[in-house]
């Protein structure tokens, strides 16, 4: 594709995400870009997206790779958000978005799933910032945490990471299902599904509990829920039930943003996880690093619902008893 670059709209420490326009169409796209001997994870991205067509994804437009100040650039283009990110949309509402929205954004959320999971695919890192929102639709995006169905590498947010997940045991679609659930908390109440972040993974992996159900959803809203966050990931629903529930059922399929002004930047701070403005508002790092900042930073003091954090996956790192073997050795109580 001949194409030109535009400004950066978001960038971390091996990636960035420019706005690009097409010299033959004029058609907008936006452009994620690594060093090719650091794009491993934008490969991978790439390859995934190129196999996917869904109007619940976003779109992909091609790839290829380029020289610039004497470096090679790999280069992946994707459909244009012109809305910018469900996060976007949380901060805009104020604390929170209208139940109506709420359902109108989870059911393409969840059909999204239901499409990833009925070809095998993980997503592994769902939550506000990786949904896209284009006409107000929203599609997931980010996939430099996916995988196919069965692999054993583990990634993604540990404040939207099911409990097995936590444990290290495994990461399937009932993962994303779970995370699924942390998002309509993010959406309905603007900020993060766990309130305490020091001891938020040790917590998640062995209390047995849920995040608490914001007092603001419907009953029905709440019922849905408890069918994506149930503790043991066999008695969660699939995608495909959670479609059928009346909480996603009768909507109205009108235009959701609700702000006409909203931004044209393609990401909320960055499409995918790592790609992120100086700011720092999402960083990655492993478990091990994750309990030494627990240790020694007031972490509980941070403002959650911006800070994410995001694990990729072939970190090679023991999430079982090391986590709660430094759980215990924090003075954390575990049931």
């Amino acid at each position: 594709m001949d194409w030109t670059r535009g400004h950066i709209i978001g960038h971390g420490a091996s990636a960035a995400v420019s706005i690009a326009i097409s010299r033959l169409s004029g058609d907008v796209f936006a452009v994620k870009s690594a060093e090719l001997s650091r794009s491993e994870s934008l490969q991978r991205e790439q390859r995934i997206l190129s196999c996917l067509d869904s109007p619940h994804i976003i779109g992909y437009r091609g790839f290829d790779i380029s020289v610039e100040n004497s470096r090679a650039v790999f280069n992946l283009m994707i459909e244009h958000a012109p809305d910018g990110s469900l996060s976007d949309a949380i901060r805009r509402g104020g604390g929170g978005l209208p139940e109506a929205a709420i359902r109108g954004y989870t059911q393409g959320i969840a059909k999204g799933l239901d499409y990833l999971h009925s070809r095998g695919i993980v997503h592994c890192d769902i939550k506000g910032s990786n949904v896209l929102l284009v006409g107000g639709a929203a599609k997931i995006a980010d996939f430099g945490c996916a995988k196919a169905a069965g692999e054993s590498a583990i990634g993604g947010t540990p404040l939207f990471m099911a409990p097995e997940v936590a444990r290290g045991e495994e990461q399937g679609f009932a993962a994303d299902v779970w995370a699924l659930g942390c998002t309509v908390i993010e959406m309905a109440s603007g900020r993060s599904p766990w309130p305490n972040a020091a001891e938020t993974l040790c917590r998640i992996a062995y209390s047995g509990e849920a995040p608490e159900f914001p007092a603001s959803l419907s009953e029905m809203g709440k019922d849905f829920l408890s069918k994506c966050l149930r503790v043991d990931p066999r008695k969660r629903w699939t995608a495909e039930e959670l479609l059928r529930h009346p909480f996603l059922g009768d909507i109205q399929h009108e235009k959701l943003t609700g702000d006409s002004d909203s931004p044209t930047s393609i990401l909320d701070r960055g499409i995918w996880s790592s790609v992120e403005e100086p700011s720092h508002d999402s960083i990655e790092m492993n478990f091990e690093d994750f309990f030494e900042l627990c240790k020694n930073s007031r972490i509980d003091k941070w403002d959650w619902t911006e800070r994410w954090m995001t694990i990729r996956d072939g970190e090679n790192v023991d999430f079982g008893s090391e986590s709660r073997f430094r759980c215990e050795e924090q003075g954390f109580l575990l049931s």
